[in-house]
């Protein structure tokens, strides 16, 4: 029989790791982002940069988890990841690079708070930001294609992280 949302086993958890979204705009992807965000117990999400669409396009694919995820809405990313990482954080790019490791190679550290920055739809992570990262890391791809959607990369890699940190 298939569980609904008030029967599943799952227990409420929320991990130490920050999303930072560089550039993210699209008001559907924003609204999974939410979603995947909070089926992963991700702490907050913070948007940066241009102008971030919270109506209705936004709130229809949410399905109201903007209510329980903390987030922020912010100008400066590179300011934001300097302040992470004066905290302690262990600041991590998901992007395809020369010098990227493979997510399945990456140990993701356990006593340290995350922050996991994506990018831009159709740009990625700015040079600016991933030079202050302590890693970047990708998701191998087996096809034709050499990336996916931003929200699609960031369920992988949260589902990795999460993994390992339970």
């Amino acid at each position: 029989m298939q569980l609904n949302h008030y029967s599943t086993p799952f227990n409420k958890r929320t991990f130490p790791i920050t999303v930072i979204c560089e550039n993210v705009t699209n008001a559907p992807n924003i609204g999974s982002l939410f979603r995947t965000t909070d089926a992963f117990g991700v702490e907050r999400l913070i948007f940066c940069g241009t102008a971030i669409p919270l109506g209705r396009k936004m709130t229809k694919t949410s399905r109201a988890t903007e209510n329980s995820v903390p987030y922020e809405i912010i100008e400066s990313a590179p300011e934001k990841v300097l302040e992470l990482k004066t905290k302690g954080y262990s600041i991590l790019a998901l992007e395809i690079t020369s010098n990227s490791t493979s997510i399945s190679n990456y140990t993701f550290p356990k006593h340290q708070p995350i922050a996991l920055i994506i990018g831009d739809e159709n740009f990625g992570i700015s040079d600016d930001l991933l030079n202050h990262c302590d890693a970047i890391i990708h998701i191998n791809m087996h096809g034709q294609n050499s990336s996916m959607n931003v929200v699609q990369a960031t369920t992988v890699a949260l589902y990795e992280i999460t993994k390992q940190l339970s």
